[in-house]
């Protein structure tokens, strides 16, 4: 069934546009220090724009003692000496609106730095007004009820402070307390800090783990067997979430044409509809987690299942979450962020025979798909996990943090170690690899955490410029694709052949048009029949991954490794 014309009525930017998140560490360095900055984002705008992706989503780049890359903020409303300083961030900005990009911040306001000026009070006394800016439990009540940590090495969200004889809560590092939204004068330095990057002319925020921000001040007991996942959800039900996403978008959102994103881990299907469908005015989609556990050991945030993943189950998490949004709100498509591994070693396949199609077949994946599209930086030249071998070589906290607890308990650290080539967000924070030379052109000193050494060989910028039917190519093509065809924006999705576990193949429909897009994941090549009820006398080919792809006048399709291709049905 094709959609109507009359559901594309209410277009948005913020719809049709696709997104290019920069990790700014490991973006560009122009100061030889082996850390990226903001000048090395300037010095890579026409660079940027000649992807043909529209905004630009930035990593955190306020000021912070960086406990955890920037997610621990100690000044809102100023920029991390490593980054550079506000005159940059100016001109940077300025460069991106010369060039028709927009710039998407993070807003990270679940939780603070403990060197941030609020909390240097709030530890002070608990007669300090900034010490309700946060979350405390008393000790005289006793222990605090269980809570987990993300980054804590004994996984406990409650830290003790001598001044206060009280205990602070962090689901994070303990270096990041938790904001207390229910003090409503916290809430207002929160909507004065967004409308301060607002009218500077920032284009919108990436919301970090927005669905934590309303805690029970009781802190109900939880059992004692609780695994992770049961605190996600949990973490992801506070009472007053929606009445302070509401509030958030009454005072300060409603007043600009602005991007909002959340991240809301804990968030469930059925609940989509309540951040997202216009009538609810609070956000304009949100990133779910479904995808990104699907290979992930059951309880386990941040390991790796042995039994791998089905695409059955992969198509239908995206069928899933596309029907959540068929007729009210709209979706976010990504496969991979700073968070998790490199999308084609994760879904695809990055070794030397399939590497090449399994990164272009997902771009098609990813550019075909009903709702905004989301890339990391490095994906349009299908970089790739790192996989250290020592733990000496990991940077991220959540990694380290882990070892030594593993260590403590005499644990299988090798075990830890294989599987976190895998799994550890590091994988997804190496340099971007724009040449051959020395460092892959990121630094001129020492980078701070090791580049991945096939910037020698095939993944580099430099290398796929000038070569006709590269990766980056192969991307830049996609996007004229999808920007060209508003049916593969808007138009209606249907899935074809449900439980092959090689081919992923479905429709996109908008009044009389019609695509058809096929998508290997497999490394043989395979036969795929459309169904009887798909009718049409000719498929022309609009673009393939691979050479062989011919229009065709039959149902019958042979796909090679990793093949993908979109037809027009006529």
């Amino acid at each position: 069934m094709s959609s109507t014309s009359q559901e594309i009525t209410d277009r948005k930017w913020w719809k049709e546009g696709i997104v290019y998140q920069i990790y700014p560490r490991s973006f560009q360095d122009t100061s030889g220090n082996g850390i990226g900055d903001l000048r090395g984002i300037i010095q890579r705008l026409d660079y940027i724009a000649s992807l043909g992706v529209d905004i630009i989503w930035l990593n955190p780049v306020y000021a912070s003692p960086n406990d955890d890359n920037g997610y621990d903020i100690s000044d809102y409303r100023s920029i991390m000496d490593e980054f550079g300083t506000m005159e940059d961030f100016n001109v940077m900005l300025k460069g991106m609106h010369d060039r028709g990009l927009k710039l998407v911040m993070d807003l990270v306001v679940n939780h603070s730095s403990d060197e941030h000026h609020w909390f240097k009070e709030a530890r002070k006394s608990r007669e300090n007004p900034y010490h309700h800016y946060y979350h405390w439990w008393p000790a005289e009540k006793g222990t605090p009820p269980k809570r987990w940590s993300y980054f804590d090495v004994e996984h406990d969200a409650w830290n003790y402070e001598k001044n206060t004889n009280a205990y602070y809560l962090h689901y994070f590092s303990e270096k990041q307390p938790d904001l207390n939204w229910e003090n409503p004068k916290l809430r207002q330095e929160v909507y004065d800090m967004m409308r301060f990057w607002f009218e500077k002319g920032v284009d919108g925020f990436r919301m970090d783990v927005i669905s934590f921000l309303s805690k029970d001040p009781s802190f109900p007991g939880l059992p004692e067997d609780s695994v992770p996942d049961d605190f996600i959800s949990v973490y992801a039900n506070g009472p007053r979430l929606h009445e302070y996403l509401n509030e958030m978008n009454r005072e300060v959102l409603s007043d600009f044409d602005v991007m909002t994103v959340g991240e809301a881990p804990g968030v469930t299907i059925d609940q989509a509809l309540d951040f997202v469908d216009d009538d609810r005015k609070e956000l304009n989609m949100f990133f779910h987690f479904d995808l990104m556990a699907l290979d992930r050991f059951p309880g386990e945030v941040f390991k790796m299942n042995p039994d791998g993943w089905e695409l059955s189950a992969f198509k239908k998490i995206f069928s899933d979450w596309d029907a959540a949004f068929s007729k009210k709100g709209w979706g976010s498509i990504y496969l991979s962020n700073h968070d998790f591994p490199r999308s084609v070693s994760r879904w695809g396949n990055d070794s030397d025979a399939h590497w090449k199609n399994a990164a272009t077949m997902l771009h098609t994946f990813l550019l075909t798909m009903r709702g905004t599209p989301y890339f990391y930086y490095g994906d349009e030249i299908g970089m790739t996990n790192i996989r250290f071998d020592t733990i000496e070589e990991y940077r991220d906290i959540n990694t380290i943090n882990k070892y030594k607890q593993i260590k403590a308990a005499n644990g299988d650290l090798q075990a830890f170690l294989d599987d976190q080539k895998d799994a550890s967000r590091d994988n997804a924070r190496t340099p971007m690899q724009w040449d051959t030379s020395v460092n892959a052109g990121f630094t001129t000193g020492t980078s701070w955490i090791s580049i991945n050494n096939n910037y020698k060989d095939r993944i580099s910028v430099a290398v796929q410029e000038i070569e006709e039917h590269s990766v980056l190519n192969y991307f830049r093509k996609m996007i004229k694709v999808r920007k060209s065809n508003l049916t593969l924006i808007y138009g209606t999705y249907q899935l074809l052949n449900v439980s092959n576990e090689n081919i992923y193949a479905y429709t996109r429909s908008l009044d009389k048009e019609r695509f058809l897009i096929l998508l290997s994941f497999s490394t043989s090549t395979e036969h795929f029949s459309l169904p009887k009820e798909i009718n049409y006398n000719y498929a022309k080919k609009i673009i393939s991954n691979d050479l062989i792809a011919d229009d065709k006048t039959y149902k019958e399709f042979m796909l090679k490794p990793y093949q993908a291709i979109v037809y027009q049905l006529l």
